[in-house]
């Protein structure tokens, strides 16, 4: 049983930054939660145990160079974030695929994989894809995975390219990126009982200092996650225009087993299938749930629906009618990136991502049921999982 400590990650992170301000200290309970979930119930191996307790230094090394860049340039706290495009689900459903396709339009700054984790010096327009740090997280994916070939087929990120928000909040420690790494059920549910607005607080903060070098353009974020704290997200970002795709639960709970499977697998020896298929069930719904909840407390809150089946087969045209909803046009240029984008990128590139249901003791018809009230209201069509 691995044991992980929080001052002592702290006191890592500390040293490899050379600085100890960590700013608010809302990270913390979140940072022990997580170090008593990981160390008594995520059976890591080896290279787990190195990979959760890197992952926890450095996230709060990054925090911690964020925190002291603001105070030596305090005009980068004056950033302004405007109606930010935020895809806040649901996980598997396209949410990668549609920040890809963003990120063509050249009015557009996503969130990239590289700078989520190491943000300061924030890059200028000119380096923003390019030099050292690029080349460190590009090389740092390609280890990860040489040591399971699979998470390129499953969940592929370009260093260069859109990621997921998780990163920063999970510098908050408060954010599903953990369970990307382990299986930690008591930290989980600590964070789906946690209040999220300190971590957004965090997130604009680092948005901010990502785009005072020159590196600005409309902010185009997403993750799943952000279905589960929607209440957090729009107290922080009150004009965020949010969009939600839909797919069938049948794939989704199929493809999110799969996925976490081979994340976690990587860093852990032991079985964790049934946890994984009754937990990732559950988050699904968990999600649907509360972004439910959030449209009865705000009925006037427009939200911008996708269909799965429209992204795939038409992605121009849903790039088009979400800018549309959002006031804006899509220009000729981004026209011709997206299209050009899409036709150097087929799906599967990297190869097929299979997954069946029953690999984890999941039913379709039981799954059907359980969400037959989401089906309806979305009209979300049925497909097969691969």
């Amino acid at each position: 049983m691995a044991t992980f400590d929080a001052d002592e990650i702290m006191a890592g992170a500390a040293d490899l930054a050379g600085l100890d301000d960590f700013g608010p200290s809302d990270f913390y309970d979140g940072l022990t939660a997580l170090c008593a979930s990981a160390g008594t119930e995520a059976q890591l191996n080896d290279l787990g145990v190195m990979a959760v307790e890197q992952n926890m230094i450095g996230g709060l090394a990054n925090r911690l160079k964020v925190t002291d860049w603001l105070r030596r340039h305090p005009a980068a706290a004056a950033e302004t974030i405007e109606a930010p495009l935020v895809v806040v689900g649901l996980f598997r459903a396209g949410t990668t695929f549609i920040s890809e396709l963003f990120d063509q339009d050249p009015a557009n700054r996503s969130l990239l994989r590289w700078e989520a984790a190491d943000s300061v010096p924030p890059a200028s327009a000119e380096t923003l894809r390019t030099g050292p740090r690029v080349d460190a997280a590009a090389a740092a994916i390609d280890m990860l995975e040489s040591l399971n070939p699979k998470i390129k087929v499953v969940h592929h990120e370009d260093a260069a390219g859109p990621t997921e928000c998780l990163t920063l909040l999970g510098q908050d420690f408060k954010s599903l990126t953990w369970e990307a790494i382990a299986n930690v059920p008591s930290y989980s549910d600590w964070l789906l009982g946690a209040d999220h607005r300190s971590a957004y607080a965090y997130h604009r903060q680092v948005l901010q200092v990502l785009q005072s070098n020159g590196a600005r353009g409309h902010w185009t974020l997403k993750s799943p996650q952000h279905a589960i704290a929607l209440d957090a997200l729009t107290a922080v970002y009150p004009d965020a225009h949010l969009v939600v795709l839909h797919r069938d639960p049948v794939v989704l709970c199929a493809s999110a087993c799969s996925l976490l499977s081979t994340l976690t697998g990587t860093f852990s020896d032991a079985d964790h299938t049934t946890y994984i298929a009754e937990h990732w069930t559950g988050m699904l719904e968990t999600s649907i749930d509360r972004i439910e909840a959030f449209r009865r407390a705000n009925p006037g809150r427009a939200i911008i629906d996708v269909q799965y089946a429209d992204l795939v087969t038409n992605p121009v045209g849903t790039v088009e009618r979400i800018y549309a909803d959002c006031g804006r046009d899509l220009s000729p240029q981004a026209r011709r990136a997206i299209c050009d984008y899409v036709d150097a990128h087929p799906r599967g590139r990297f190869g097929a991502h299979r997954y069946r249901l029953e690999d984890y003791g999941l039913h379709a018809d039981r799954i059907r049921d359980r969400f037959s009230g989401y089906v309806e209201r979305y009209d979300v069509p049925a497909e097969t999982a691969s």
